[in-house]
């Protein structure tokens, strides 16, 4: 303090430095500004707007606790000017950031001017708000002298003691209870305008009403009783008298008042919860860091989630905290009191609930009296109409206004059931699987046409139930097509009402069944040139890569193609019919003609799990292309249960790889008999054909045989005129009998610089030891026999 008059007064080169220079002759002194210390004469407006600078200047620099003891500052200075809404704007402000950081004694004091101000302004909800933060804070001070000095340094609350929270405890509570006080005597709660607060996670309140709720079990069956334990835990510093408490649900028919035992059987409680739910008690006192605890018996006759949305504590008749309960399994403790040497306590007695106990509990649904069964023999294949049966029973009651929802999801996750490609348009085809219609449902088309079936999609579908006595049934067919094969899941739940009154509870059935989607068969197919003789077809120039290679085949020449059908699914397949159809956009200048060898015969065959079908069909190039279509396989085939019924031929088709045609410039042919006689010798020719308009030569050799000899050159070169034919006869002397190769003939074009070996299945001949008999007359009677 400043005794003597200073000679002048300096003022601050710093922003934000809240101090004034004094000189005394050659020496400075410093002095803080303050209340006591700086002359009233000087205007406060021009304090403030200096402290709102500084204040601002802080908060660009990044310095909240500054900025802050600014605002605090400034506050005060609008306190004192009488200034109380700007005043309790500024402190209400500051408070976030002493409960952030724990400045107790600062909070305490803020809290001070903070009531102060509500009182000035008449703010009831505010006032009671502000004093019940004091009265938690962890201040155990015993000391109880109230000086000027402690008024000036804390503010109007005066110093933080235990005796004061207690005193501005009993000051709140009077004014709840509609009794006057010296404080708040200018504040009333009038009788027709009950007040409330609500405490939530984030309201100070909370160290005054800590409000747990846990049931003791996860799920509870419709109509049956669960236990549920309701804890208050309170940090003021007298004990509380509660005079009713509230538990509210979001199934308001569970809601329920808790009063003590005294006041249950009073008449004027009777009367005021005559359609409420009434609970008792021994006590409703909160004591100070002990949890009070209350179990009671609650049921639900709606199935569904039970959860505690409030607790309203009500202290007098005109006064509510509406707390939101907290689950003990994920309920933080109070932030102020963290480090405060306190006794530990929980909830509930039982460790279980204190830990894992929630707020919320299932309530089952009642239990069906309606048999819901699907059935169906798994698995589907791609292709056809998959048939799943579902019937309704009802056992106990009738069936009122029923729907049967239909969804099929994915079995392996995702939920998705189609796979739409950017690049191509939207189409049905990309739904792997679809649900096509419900049929069997209904006795005519006429209704099948009405509302009775409202929605059907690809992959969900709602069906309209008609009214079913008791110990009738219905039933359906789900008509389900596998365009890929995939795992779904089939879900299937019937919604219904046991009776037709307005508070019936709609009771589901649920029921699902695992479909797997496999393959009926997979097609292959091969080329290959008739037997014994092969065509050269010249070289490419450039090599193209495997996945850009087609196939070559000779113009005009007929080649085999053998299509195989293999049955891999698990169950057996009678197989229809096995064709190739031409492609509707072909260019007729660019085809082929394709004849099928031989046809099935003696009705459907059965395919077993893993056996091989083949078809032989003839391919004759028509026209000289780089691309040509032969056609798409179409493979019909029926389940072995059905082979009769037209209805259930499912169609397969595949379509076969272009083929590139080309010219052969030689053609050669092999020509001897079909089986030869130990000793005896035959003919054995080799047949080119040149197929350009030029002048061909060619060399040929014959290999040497241990099984063989013969007569003529190993090895020779000769011309063939164009479009002519040369033929190189032998005489081959089988040696050895038995299944023999023949010697190996290699045919090489000299111009193109190619050779032709024919392969090993076309050079083997069966040689008889002797001559061979065959009874035909034995075999014609076999033929008519069969």
């Amino acid at each position: 303090m400043i005794e003597e008059s200073p000679d002048s007064v300096l003022p601050s080169s710093v922003v934000g430095l809240y101090a004034s220079l004094f000189e005394h002759g050659s020496t400075t002194e410093v002095q803080l500004l303050s209340d006591a210390g700086h002359p009233r004469s000087q205007d406060s407006r021009d304090i403030i707007a200096s402290l709102r600078r500084s204040c601002e200047s802080f908060h660009r620099l990044n310095a909240p606790r500054s900025a802050a003891y600014c605002s605090h500052r400034m506050a005060r200075e609008y306190f004192t000017a009488g200034d109380f809404d700007n005043a309790k704007q500024l402190f209400d402000g500051v408070t976030g950031l002493y409960r952030q950081e724990g400045w107790i004694t600062l909070l305490w004091e803020t809290l001070g001017y903070l009531r102060e101000c509500s009182w000035r302004l008449v703010s009831v909800k505010d006032f009671i708000q502000y004093s019940l933060e004091m009265a938690t804070l962890p201040v155990f001070s015993s000391s109880g002298v109230e000086t000027l000095d402690g008024k000036r340094a804390y503010g109007p609350a005066g110093p933080p003691t235990l005796s004061q929270r207690e005193t501005i405890q009993q000051e709140v509570f009077s004014l709840l209870k509609g009794h006057a006080s010296e404080l708040s005597s200018g504040l009333i709660i009038q009788d027709d305008q009950p007040t409330s607060l609500t405490v939530d996670l984030v309201n100070p309140l909370r160290m005054a009403f800590l409000t747990s709720v846990a049931f003791h079990s996860q799920t509870m069956k419709p109509g049956l009783s669960a236990l549920i334990t309701v804890s208050i835990l309170s940090q003021l510093p007298h004990p509380v008298e509660i005079d009713q408490l509230e538990i509210q649900f979001n199934q308001p028919s569970c809601n329920f008042k808790v009063v003590n035992d005294e006041e249950f059987f009073t008449k004027e409680v009777k009367e005021e919860n005559h359609d409420t739910h009434l609970k008792s008690i021994p006590s409703l006192i909160l004591t100070t860091n002990k949890w009070l605890r209350m179990t009671f018996e609650i049921s639900s006759g709606q199935s569904g989630k039970l959860e505690c949305v409030s607790v309203n504590v009500m202290v007098g008749h005109l006064f509510t905290f509406c707390c939101r309960p907290e689950s003990p399994a994920s309920m933080e403790g109070l932030a102020l009191w963290k480090f405060e040497d306190l006794m530990e306590n929980f909830p509930s007695k039982d460790p279980i609930v204190s830990f894992s106990g929630q707020k919320y509990i299932q309530v089952e649904e009642p239990e069906p009296q309606v048999e819901l069964t699907l059935s169906a023999s798994s698995p589907a294949l791609v292709g056809e109409s998959f048939i799943v049966p579902v019937s309704v029973i009802s056992k106990g009651h009738a069936i009122h206004s029923a729907e049967l929802k239909i969804n099929l999801v994915d079995a392996k996750g995702g939920g998705m059931l189609m796979s739409p490609r950017d690049t191509e348009p939207f189409s049905l085809d990309d739904h792997h699987v679809e649900l096509l219609c419900v049929s069997g449902a209904f006795e005519d088309d006429s209704q099948s046409n009405s509302d009775d079936i409202r929605k059907i999609q690809q992959s969900f579908g709602v069906v309209s139930v008609p009214f079913l006595g008791a110990g009738q049934s219905w039933s359906c067919r789900l008509e389900i097509k596998w365009n890929r094969p995939k795992s779904v899941m089939l879900y299937v739940s019937l919604g219904y009402l046991p009776n037709t009154e307005t508070n019936s509870q709609r009771i589901n059935v649920h029921r699902s069944l695992q479909i797997e989607g496999k393959i009926p068969f997979t097609i292959s197919h091969r080329f290959m040139m008739p037997f014994r003789r092969e065509a050269l077809l010249l070289p490419r120039v450039t090599a193209l890569p495997d996945v850009h290679r087609k196939m070559r085949l000779p113009l005009n020449e007929r080649t085999i193609l053998m299509v195989s059908a293999r049955n891999c699914s698990e169950i057996p397949l009678r197989l229809v019919s096995l064709s190739i159809e031409p492609d509707g956009n072909q260019d007729p200048e660019c085809s082929c003609s394709v004849q099928q060898s031989g046809s099935v015969s003696f009705g459907p065959p059965l395919i077993v799990p893993g056996e091989e079908f083949k078809q032989v069909f003839s391919v004759t190039p028509q026209a000289n292309s780089p691309n040509i279509e032969i056609g798409t396989v179409h493979l019909k085939w029926v389940r072995d249960s059905n082979p009769g019924r037209h209805s259930n031929v499912v169609l397969t088709k595949q379509d076969l790889p272009g083929v590139s045609v080309e010219t052969p410039t030689l053609v050669v042919s092999l020509d001897c008999p079909p089986h030869a006689v130990l000793g005896f010798p035959f003919s054995f020719y080799i047949k080119v054909h040149n197929n350009t308009s030029l002048l061909q030569e060619i060399n040929y050799t014959l290999g040497d045989s241990q099984s063989f000899v013969f007569t003529g050159r190993h090895t020779d070169s000769v011309f063939i005129l164009p479009k002519s034919e040369h033929i190189i006869s032998y005489k081959l002397l089988p040696l050895v009998s038995g299944l023999q190769h023949l010697p190996i003939v290699t045919v090489t074009s000299v111009r193109y610089s190619a050779a032709m070996n024919p392969s090993l299945a076309a050079t083997t001949l069966f040689v008889y030891p002797s001559e061979p008999y065959f009874d035909t007359g034995r075999k014609s009677e076999l033929v008519q026999a069969s």
